[in-house]
């Protein structure tokens, strides 16, 4: 398809497909790891992934920063059709991939106990998160040149690789996770191994576009490095940020939770990462099937497609909300044996804990697509400021300051406030974008 020419609501739901297809099957290896892991250690098992799960928004948050950034600059040198530029933000954007990898690496390796402790975990779920971590550690460049490669792959006309290899991934990790903690008895150290594995399968089939006939991309020699690579990273950190919010509400979470409603209310919250993971994670398909076709047709000026796409985006973010709103209110308890075996007590509070927290769904997809739109329309001030109020300004004084004001159990309406706020923003400023052109 040609973003500049073909018909824009095929070609978006084209690429919705896949970008969905991507992310909803990338966010089963959480999902599927809590369930096993919860089945296995119960309550306990999914207290210690809500622990770990801030490592996997470091992880994701830097391979957004070089991917998203790298594809938007690269959308729109080709759309502007300075094809040279487009190469380099593409070789830069593996540069910087090479250089995030190795940092986490190192830096989670060597400083994983403090991270832990400092995550909320006691003794017991500190063992735990350790033995999860433990194969996870080698895979994490892996995770990060996922979100680089699944980029420059939607940016080179072929997103439908990008969709199959992180299904064969997924599919790995569910067979894996069933085989290696139940049939071989490893438990959360089998859970984690499964999805080290997963991740280099994903890896390797992407790898296979690059010695295909659809293959553009190519490693150039680029030339400014360092002020497009500081480009790369100021266009892609407002959407890195919204992966990383998930680590920071999740830091904030756990500490709070553990000092107010003890180790219960953490095995519930454990639910509620993952399926907030799930969810924004369609988020971001809607916001990457938008980004190349609005990047290019801005770098062109062809501003009436533009407005066609966003009016489908808008219309995927109303739904998407609503339906998850819905799953959250009317199914607590389902998703609750879904995740683990309960205790009684446990099984008393989830309810109203999910339900709580589930209402902010509504806002939160059109929340995550503006901060791509921002982009999309080289608005990075405005994408980062939304990102930023909603992942660590409105989101953490609520969750500091909600418990102090109105009790312990208010602190699960933390997201709905924010996400209100942050939609208020959002909403204007995209209505404000979209009048100027």
């Amino acid at each position: 398809m040609d973003l500049l020419k073909s018909d824009i609501k095929p070609m978006y739901l084209r690429y919705l497909a896949a970008a969905s297809g991507s992310a909803v099957v990338a966010s089963v290896f959480g999902v599927v790891d809590a369930m096993m892991v919860g089945q296995y250690h119960g309550p306990a098992g999914n207290a210690a992934l809500a622990v770990f799960n801030p490592i996997w928004s470091i992880v994701f948050c830097l391979g957004l920063l070089a991917g998203i950034g790298g594809s938007v600059l690269f959308a729109s040198s080709r759309g502007r059709g300075d094809e040279q530029s487009a190469q380099e933000y593409f070789t830069l954007s593996v540069l910087w991939g090479v250089l995030l990898s190795a940092v986490a690496v190192a830096g989670i390796g060597l400083y994983q106990e403090q991270l832990f402790r400092f995550f909320g975990a006691d003794d017991e779920l500190l063992a735990l998160a350790k033995r999860y971590l433990k194969p996870i550690l080698f895979a994490i460049p892996c995770c990060v040149f996922s979100n680089i490669l699944s980029a420059a792959l939607r940016n080179d006309g072929n997103p439908g690789l990008a969709t199959k290899a992180v299904i064969a991934g997924g599919i790995f990790n569910m067979i894996g996770d069933y085989y290696l903690v139940f049939v071989r008895d490893m438990g959360i150290s089998g859970a984690g191994l499964a999805t080290a594995l997963a991740q280099f399968v994903t890896i390797g089939i992407m790898l296979l576009h690059f010695v295909g006939r659809k293959n553009t991309l190519r490693i150039v020699r680029p030339t400014c490095c360092l002020r497009k690579m500081g480009a790369i990273a100021v266009n892609g950190f407002s959407t890195a940020i919204s992966d990383l919010a998930l680590g920071i509400i999740g830091i904030l979470f756990n500490r709070q939770i553990m000092r107010y409603l003890g180790t219960d209310a953490l095995a519930v919250y454990g639910i509620i990462t993952q399926v907030t993971a799930f969810v924004q994670c369609m988020a971001y398909g809607i916001g990457q099937a938008a980004q190349p076709i609005i990047s290019q047709n801005y770098g062109a000026g062809n501003f009436g497609r533009i407005r066609q796409c966003l009016k489908y985006a808008l219309y995927t973010s109303a739904a998407f909300g609503v339906f998850w709103t819905l799953a959250m209110l009317l199914m607590p308890t389902p998703l609750v044996y879904l995740f683990m075996t309960p205790t009684p007590q446990v099984l008393s509070i989830a309810p109203g804990i999910l339900r709580a927290y589930g209402s902010s769904f509504v806002l939160l997809p059109f929340n995550i697509f503006a901060t791509y739109y921002f982009q999309a329309m080289m608005k990075p001030q405005l994408s980062l400021a939304a990102s930023v109020a909603r992942s660590i300004v409105v989101s953490g004084a609520m969750i500091l300051l909600l418990p102090l004001i109105a009790g312990a159990d208010s602190l699960w309406y933390a997201m709905l406030i924010t996400e209100i706020l942050v939609a208020a923003f959002g909403g204007y400023y995209t209505v404000k974008i979209t009048k100027s052109i």
